[in-house]
């Protein structure tokens, strides 16, 4: 029909039969999005990919064999599929994996047990070019990278040639602000900020808003214990 957007192309990948039917029916219950198959284990979710070529990955980050964030890496890397963007699902909101699957390429992640409704905001939320990273679990991520999980000298270099207004815009974004949120905090138009954010991504060679708040952790910049709605 003249004007009908194409369905967003979603794969599932988990290691249960049992969860993976369910996300699938899942997604083919809403209009604008049609499962395109069903993965058991991170090497068929990685073959599917390349044969599907889908818009999104829901992706187990715990599975036999190529676990999520090998077969993210391989998705999203340079060899991989094109566009495809991975949500990965988790269990746990401190899941220990989850910063690796966003250093692989992963565009966000959310709970199995979130609400369906939610999924597949979720789902549309990636889709749109955004990433999907709850203030709540980007600051225990935070905790987490401040009690080991990388270098408590973690380089700040990365950030040379980011302005000061850019930096303060990737420390919002590190703390899980979208860009509206961030529009009133900074008291700056939306287009402003996504003037930003497009510089951001350019001057750290990031694909997204994801790998954005992995520079951030990287560089240092945000202070472990500090709420997202702490003032700076």
């Amino acid at each position: 029909m003249a004007g009908t957007a194409e369905p967003l192309r979603v794969l599932v990948a988990d290691d249960q039969d049992l969860v993976c039917a369910s996300f699938r029916l899942l997604v083919d219950s809403a209009p604008d999005m049609a499962a395109v198959g069903g993965a058991l284990d991170g090497a068929q979710a990685v073959a599917l990919a390349r044969a599907e070529r889908p818009d999104i990955v829901l992706m187990d980050v715990r599975m036999p064999g190529t676990d999520g964030i090998e077969a993210t890496r391989a998705i999203t890397g340079p060899d991989g599929v094109p566009g495809a963007r991975v949500l990965i699902l988790t269990t746990f909101d401190l899941d220990e994996y989850v910063y690796a699957a966003l250093e692989a390429g992963a565009s966000g992640f959310l709970l199995k047990n979130s609400p369906p409704e939610e999924l597949l905001r979720a789902v549309r939320v990636v889709a749109g070019g955004e990433a999907l990273l709850a203030p709540s679990v980007t600051r225990r991520l935070v905790e987490r990278f401040a009690r080991g999980a990388r270098p408590a000298e973690a380089p700040r270099a990365v950030l040379d040639g980011v302005t000061d207004r850019e930096r303060e815009v990737l420390e919002l974004i590190a703390r899980g602000l979208s860009n509206d949120e961030i529009a009133a905090r900074l008291q700056r138009s939306r287009a402003t900020v996504k003037t930003h954010v497009g510089a951001l991504l350019h001057k750290l060679g990031a694909r997204d808003r994801a790998q954005l708040v992995v520079a951030a952790y990287e560089a240092g910049l945000v202070v472990p214990g500090r709420s997202e709605g702490t003032p700076g």
